[in-house]
Formats: structure tokens, sequence, C-alpha cells
């Protein structure tokens, strides 16, 4: 008995720091109306580890901007807590990702809850023993805290949330191709590390009122490799299910209205480009998940559902994810052979439409006084059904033939392209040697227009043109990036000129579409006069072109440059578009 009463006694002066971590959030004892502040989350990343350490380990795989440490927890029942035993034991990989927009938190604290209660065998029981999870619980950082009342107006809760965008001022979901920001470099590291079969991206959505609340969207489904597809189907679908025997209301595509607050236009499915994480994910040929819960719904609501499409994934991949990783496997080879065949750069919807069902509420649409435009107000009170059309059919939007042999970069801009490579782990190497005269193919624009202020710090650009055979020096130092890789979409997504998220696009080659150059107008003049004296053809040319375009012949400066791009002086390399084409490997 005294030997009790003092173990007792001692037990009881232990320090509460000793004492075992509850594991709960500051949302879960807050009732869900409020959100922890990002120490938690280092703390809590701390506590799973100390509490399961055969099962989870707590990793920091990155630092923001502002110094904050990225934190991760992988977690398994395999014993396989290192990337290279996930591979040796051909387990798939799941990264589920909260926080990108950090005023849109529900994925953190739903993250947290599922992650106890699969620990526990509270939830998907014996689902980890099939797989790696790996939980990023915030991926904006910085931005998580920037915290305060309002950072998202038009969501329910929690009282208190962080702000979209990154110290930076980047919008991380705009943000995979490019990888600008060093949040998205340090993602891209963690991703080509462990190579996650599933890719799980949780929002909460902007947009009208109504009854449905969470949308999820998967890729490869429309877009991607056919067969993979299916994988990404069956994904979607088993979630889709889950959820809704759960009590949700989900919609397989993104409930935003074709026209601006207006529920009668209906909504438009599709494919995001490569700039979203679901977009981006199928050019890796691996799946792509989008779970978009609804802001007008509050925030235990939202939670919960969050928490479901988590423990949902995680189940259906225990039961699926051996046969979809070598799915995504087979696909790795399939696109090693996409060389001289036909590849898909953008989607969208035909304008066939279906007309569905839509649990909407009753509304009313009438002029501002305020604004003086048509403003939709909503009667929460008055569930109603809407008939409205869905377009759903998915077709190639930009489709390009890929290169035969792959693409090559010279020497000039072969560190700012090899920088890119390296981040999304495409293979290429450089050339040793120099060639006088390269069979290759080259892209000079017809026109070239930028965007008229900054996206994402970016002056955009887009070209009019297309490739054409045409023997051009390559320089020892140039880059070769072959086509036959698996990542070979991605490749093309990259150095292709017309994709959407090319890096052509994002201006990494505006310079060479800017004219440097100049002839002085009474230069030209002297210079038009010789031409024009000494070449009869070029005379009856310029004159027939007189006549035939009104517009060209009022236009003074128009008729020299005609000259102009006739002499020596003219840059040959002025709208050429810096990267190659090639049908053999230099």
């Amino acid at each position: 008995m005294i030997r009790s009463a003092l173990l007792l006694a001692l037990l009881g002066a232990i320090p509460p720091a000793f004492a075992a971590p509850a594991l709960t959030t500051v949302s879960e004892r807050s009732a869900f109306e409020r959100t922890g502040r990002y120490d938690e989350v280092i703390q809590l990343c701390a506590q799973f580890q100390a509490a399961w350490p055969k099962a989870v380990k707590c990793i920091e795989f990155g630092r923001t901007p502002e110094g904050r440490p990225m934190k991760a927890l992988v977690v398994s029942r395999s014993g396989a807590l290192t990337a290279q035993a996930a591979r040796q034991r051909g387990l798939p990989v799941v990264l589920v990702q909260g926080g990108i927009h950090a005023g849109e938190i529900d994925g953190k604290d739903a993250g947290f809850l599922a992650l106890r209660e699969i620990l526990e065998n509270k939830a998907a029981p014996g689902a980890l023993d099939k797989q790696v999870l790996i939980f990023v619980p915030v991926f904006n950082i910085d931005g998580h805290e920037r915290f305060a009342k309002w950072n998202r107006p038009n969501q329910r809760g929690p009282v208190e949330m962080g702000w979209r965008t990154t110290a930076q001022n980047f919008n991380l979901n705009r943000d995979y191709v490019k990888a600008d920001a060093p949040e998205m470099q340090a993602m891209l590291a963690l991703v080509s590390q462990w190579d996650p079969l599933a890719y799980i991206d949780l929002h909460v959505t902007d947009g009208a009122k109504f009854e449905h609340d969470v949308s999820i969207q998967v890729e490869p489904v429309h877009s991607g490799d056919a067969e993979l597809r299916k994988a990404g189907q069956a994904l979607k679908d088993g979630v889709l299910a889950d959820i809704t025997k759960q009590g949700s209301l989900p919609q397989g595509f993104y409930m935003s209205f074709n026209d601006n607050d207006n529920p009668a236009s209906g909504f438009t499915d599709g494919v995001s480009d490569p700039r979203f994480s679901t977009g981006y994910f199928q050019l890796r040929n691996r799946i792509g998940m989008l779970v978009e819960t609804h802001s007008w719904k509050d925030y235990p609501t939202r939670v919960r559902i969050t928490r479901n499409a988590v423990v949902s994934v995680l189940a259906q991949v225990a039961a699926h994810g051996a046969g979809w990783r070598q799915a995504a496997l087979q696909a790795d080879a399939r696109a090693s052979q996409l060389a001289g065949t036909d590849v898909p750069l953008k989607y969208k919807a035909t304008d066939k439409a279906r007309m569905i069902d839509f649990r909407g509420y009753a509304y009313t649409r009438t002029l501002s006084e305020v604004s003086g435009q048509l403003m939709t107000r909503y009667d929460e009170s008055r569930p109603q059904i809407w008939s409205v059309p869905l377009r759903d059919e998915i077709v190639p939007d930009v489709q390009v033939r890929a290169p035969l042999a792959g693409y090559i970069v010279p020497a000039a801009h072969a560190a700012m392209v090899a920088a890119k490579l390296r981040l999304h782990g495409i293979m290429f190497r450089t050339l040793e040697r120099a060639s006088d005269k390269a069979a290759v193919e080259t892209f000079r624009a017809q026109a070239a227009t930028l965007t008229p202020g900054s996206v994402e710090s970016h002056q955009r650009l887009a070209l009019a043109g297309e490739w054409k055979a045409e023997p051009r020096a390559l320089g020892k130092g140039a880059l070769f990036v072959p086509i036959a890789q698996p990542k070979a979409r991605l490749v093309m997504a990259l150095l292709e000129p017309q994709g959407p998220d090319s890096m052509l696009a994002w201006g990494a080659f505006n310079n060479a579409f800017e004219r440097k150059e100049y002839m002085e107008d009474y230069v030209a003049e002297d210079v038009a006069r010789d031409m024009l004296a000494a070449d009869p053809a070029l005379a009856a040319r310029f004159k027939a072109r007189l006549a035939a375009d009104p517009a060209f012949a009022k236009n003074g400066e128009a008729r020299l440059e005609f000259f102009a791009r006739l002499h020596s002086s003219w840059d040959e390399r002025y709208n050429l578009y810096p990267v190659m084409r090639t049908a053999v490997a230099p």
C-alpha cells in the first residue's frame, strides 16, 4: 500500500508537459468554431510521432520565405516510412494537402481528425497497412499566419483564418508548372522524392448558394493516359459513393455558373490547365483530386465532409491502390512512346449540353440600387430543384504532334530551362559538341500578344505560328530533352509554345519577341530606293502590295519595314522561339 501510494504521488508530480498529448485540435476543442495557428501544426506533428513512433514520422521538407518550417507527417503501419522503403515494397503513396489557400483551412483540421481516427482504427481500419500517407496540414504557411477575421468574407467560419496567397503574394494553385514560389519548389521536391500515386488537394469553393456541399474532381478522367483514366474514374466514383452514403450532396464538377451570378445558365465541366494541381498530376501519369467543400456551409459541416473524403480516399487506395499503382507505371511506359503522336495540351467542353436537376434555393434576380447591376438573391428557407444545362463532353482543344526525338534548348537559355526541368524531375542531357547545320524544326511567330497586365508576377505571352523545318547551328552546351521518357506530357506542357502554361506562355522567353535594333527612317528610305532599283521583281511585289492592301499603303512605318525585313541588317532571330524540335537525337 505504501509503495502504491508513493508511486501515485510520483506520477502526480510529473509536469503536464510529459503527459500523453490529447492529439486534438483547437478546432475540435472549440466545437469547430475556430482553427489554430501554425504552431499547433508543429506541435501536433511531433505529438503524433511520439504517440505512434512506429507508424508516424514528422518531417520538415522546406522553409517558407518568412522562415517557417514546412511540416509533413509520413504515416504507414507497413513500416515503410522512407520513400526508398515504399518503392521497394511497391506501396502506393497518397499525398493529402491542406491549406494551399490558407483561408480555406478545412483540410488542416479535417486531416488531423481523420489521421487520429485512422491510427486509432476508428476509421478505415487496416488502410495504413497497405499504403503510405503523406499529410501536409498547411501548404501556404506564411499566408496561414496572416490571420484575421473576414479574410474570406463569403465563407461561413472559422472565426479567423489565414490569407489566400503567400507572403510573396503567389497563388500556389497557379504555380505547379511554373514553380516560382519557394513553397512550390519544396513541394515538387517532396513529390519527386515520394512519387505519390494520388495527390489530394483540399479546398473550399466560392460561389452561389445551393444545397450541394462538396465537389470532387479527378484527373485523369477526361485527360492524360487513356488507360489510367479508368483508375481516376474509379477513385472519383468510389469517393462520391462513400460520402453520399454519409449524407453529403456531392457533384463531380466544379459548381461555378457559366454566366456569373446566373443559376439558369448552368455549368460546364472541364480539365484544369497545368498550373492547377488536378491539371498537373495527370501530366506525370498520376492521379490528382480536388476536394472543394462549399463556402456557405458552416465550418463544422465542411470539416466533417472533408474528413469523410480523406478517409474514403485512403480506404479506396487500400482496396485498389496496388492495381492503380501498376496502371500508373504502365502509363509511364506508354508515355515514353508518344513520339510522333498527337498529344493534347488543352481541353474544352463542347456545346453539347444535358439537363440536370440541381438542388438550389428559390431566388430572385433584380437590379441593385447599390451597384446598378442585375443581382441574384437566395432564400435559404426555400429549397428548390433547378433544371439547368451541364456541358460535360470534354475534347482536346489544343493538340500538337510530339517531336520524334525531343527538344533542343540553346546554350544561352540552358541554365534557366535546366533549373525548371530539374524541379519537375525531367530527364535531359547537355550537348558536348557543336553542330554547324542541324536539321531541326523552329517556331517563328506570325503574331506575338502580351497580356496588358501582370499575372502572378509575369507578363504572359501568346503566339500564332507553326513549326517548320529549318537548319540551325547548335552550340556546345545546348540541352537535349528527349520525348522518350515517362514525363513526356509534362515535357510538352513546358516546352510547346502553344501550351497554356508553357515556359513561353509564362513569359520566360519574352525577350525573343522584342525588337532591339532598328534602321533609321532616313537610312531605310535610301536602302529601299537602292533595293527597288536593283531588283525589278521586288519593285513589282511592292507595287502589288500597295494596290492590294490599303492599310499597308497608308502606313509609312510598315512600308519601310517591308524593305528592312529584306535587308541583311534585319535580326533573323526576332520572333523566333529559342527552343527547337528534332527528329533525331543529337
